[in-house]
């Protein structure tokens, strides 16, 4: 695998039982670039090694003033110093390309895996898990896959030296041989200590991290409200938090790294004081003296590298931990086969009653905004009421829901969405959250998605009301012609009102065209005159299509075919507007903002001024 081929044309399938297990496929996925690097790694450290030798014969040629020796050291030094920059130069390039294609193969699969679980993924991981997860860690991981072939040279490497030590001087070969192991594994009781202080660094930044996103996205509300200081204060405090998280584990750190300094020295104090001992005693002559102190100074190098290793291990262990639990999760949905005709017919949901007629406009109310939006949720065949929203307190090791506790599928055309590939399902039933995202880019980005081709984007824009949006896009186009389709909207959408946001988003919804569209409060943030021409133009669009609007807005709510209202869950009636509004006094209150219990006889409940006509709210526009 070369960088020029990423990304990956198959990431793989990943071994997710446990971070141990996910490093261990990521080796055997790229074998063959790890045994490239450690080969390199081999020329690089094994040149090395070897100088001692040319180094020592020299000295000895210059006591026994040989000059033929000498030159045949010089030599020997020239052609180690060719391999040692050839063999640095291409494992630096191989253990890099290890780095790269092993981070790029992690985010495939991150992003895969978030395509397949939809909304579900933040029900049950918390958003600020998963922003940590695909960035920090997965350069951890990245961090100890090029260290992997690095170390695997330097510790063959070390064992040749100690072996060749021995052989070639037994006093003081034995010396090292015995000193190099109990140097490597010094700091091995230091790691557990040093590796709880990173984790526990790394939970405080991502606590950090989510304040940050919340207080980013919500700003423009919370200056509203004068909640911004609040907000900050939180922020200062988790950063402190962080920073003092930072400091402790970087103190076990620097102890690690002292201890890779000076047991090391005193090994090598040791060698030259027995050495010159034993040189006086005409044991040993000058230059062997000189060879085994230059292979004692050589092996500091690669017992730098088992420190690195150490940490990089320490570091990417919980990393792959955290990595795996993401690719792991699962849902219960979407197994079957693909039918063998398109999914058309009526939509029905087994757990409220709810039907929505094929190719009608049928309005939800649903007096509760959650239970709304698990109901759109259930209906596009995305999360399960049996997933739950992860919190602060559930532990690592939180036992995953029981599948069997999960609804009973929503139907379509009597095909259960869940018997059904979810691209299938996907394709068909498309829902738009009350809080749609809009992601960074062009306008006709924004437009450019898999659509039927029945609709024009310009005539999604018009039913969307978005006139208003596209002069202003105009006014910012770089484009000399004012074409709005070139202007760029930031992300998310923060560079326009909420109001016009969720325009462009109904306008994105249209232009796909699905079988079954779910709309989740799509005119929440729009004046009501808006409101009632964005109801004309959606039901004009979407003739002879499935669309469900869950709202509690009279003017949607009289220019839908049929209106399903629902308590706590359960359907209660389904009629017209107007037919409910004189038959069903629950309804009626849900509707007008009544707050008299609804139980009460028509002639004795309060009239609020305006009972039938929608009380909008001004459209956001900061």
């Amino acid at each position: 695998m070369q960088i020029r081929d990423l990304p990956h044309a198959d990431p793989g399938v990943p071994d997710a039982r446990s971070g141990g297990a996910l490093l261990r496929w990521l080796y055997r996925t790229q074998l063959g670039g790890q045994l490239k690097a450690l080969f390199w790694g081999l020329v690089h450290t094994g040149a090395q090694a070897t100088f001692p030798v040319p180094v020592g014969l020299a000295v000895q040629a210059v006591v026994d003033r040989s000059g033929s020796r000498l030159a045949l050291a010089g030599g020997l030094l020239a052609v180690l110093g060719a391999l040692v920059a050839l063999g640095d130069t291409m494992l630096h390039r191989a253990a890099v390309t290890n780095w790269i294609t092993a981070v790029a193969r992690m985010q495939q699969l991150l992003a895969r895996k978030a395509t397949d679980m939809g909304a579900t993924l933040t029900r049950r991981v918390a958003s600020g898990e998963i922003t940590t997860v695909g960035t920090g860690d997965l350069e951890k991981i990245g961090w100890l896959v090029e260290g992997v072939s690095r170390f695997g040279a330097a510790a063959v490497t070390s064992v040749g030296v100690c072996v060749a030590l021995v052989l070639y001087q037994p006093a003081l070969g034995t010396v090292v041989a015995v000193g190099a192991p109990v140097l490597a594994l010094a700091v091995l009781p230091l790691l557990p200590h040093a590796t709880r202080r990173a984790d526990a660094q790394r939970e405080k930044a991502g606590r950090a991290t989510e304040l940050a996103s919340d207080t980013v996205a919500g700003l423009r509300v919370l200056r509203g409200i004068g909640g911004e200081d609040l907000f900050l204060d939180r922020y200062r405090t988790a950063s402190q938090e962080q920073r003092r998280a930072a400091v402790r584990s970087a103190r076990m750190w620097s102890l690690i790294s002292a201890v890779q300094v000076a047991l090391p020295g005193l090994l090598l104090v040791a060698v030259v004081w027995y050495g010159v001992h034993l040189a006086l005693q005409g044991r040993i002559a000058v230059g062997e003296l000189v060879t085994v102190y230059s292979a004692v100074t050589f092996l500091l190098f690669p017992l730098r590298h088992f420190e690195e290793t150490a940490m990089a291990y320490a570091f990417a262990r919980p990393s792959a931990d955290r990595a795996a639990r993401v690719l792991a999760l699962t849902r219960t949905t979407g197994g079957g086969v693909a039918p063998d005709s398109p999914l058309t017919g009526d939509l029905h949901d087994p757990v409220t009653g709810l039907t929505a007629a094929a190719g009608r406009l049928t309005a939800v109310v649903c007096g509760d905004p959650d239970a709304a939006g698990r109901l759109a949720d259930r209906l596009g065949g995305h999360a399960p009421d049996a997933e739950p929203r992860p919190t602060d307190s559930d532990g690592p090791d939180a036992a995953p829901p029981d599948p069997a506790d999960a609804p009973p599928s929503v139907l379509l055309g009597g095909t259960p969405l869940d018997d059904v590939p979810r691209e299938t399902a996907r394709a068909t039933v498309l829902v738009q959250d009350k809080d749609p995202t809009l992601l960074s880019g062009t306008l006709g980005d924004l437009l450019s998605i898999p659509a039927s081709g029945r609709v024009e984007p310009a005539d999604a824009l018009a039913a969307a009301q978005c006139g208003d949006v596209l002069a202003a896009l105009a006014q910012a186009s770089a484009d000399p012609s004012g074409d709005p389709g070139t202007a760029r909207i930031t992300e998310r959408g923060r560079s326009l009102s909420g109001g016009q946001r969720q325009r462009l988003a109904l306008a994105r919804s249209l232009v796909a065209d699905p079988e079954v569209l779910v709309l989740d409060e799509p005119t929440s943030a729009v004046d009501a005159h808006t409101e009632a021409r964005i109801a004309d133009g959606l039901r004009a669009l979407r003739t002879g299509r499935t669309t469900v609007v869950l709202t509690a807005s009279p003017l949607m709510l009289d220019r839908a075919d049929q209106v399903v209202f629902l308590r706590d869950g359960v359907l209660v009636a389904a009629a017209p507007h107007r037919e409910l509004l004189r038959t069903c006094p629950a309804y009626r209150a849900v509707v007008t903002r009544d707050t008299a219990p609804p139980d009460l006889p028509d002639g004795d409940r309060p009239q609020p001024a305006g009972a039938t006509a929608r009380t909008a709210p001004i459209e956001e526009t900061a």
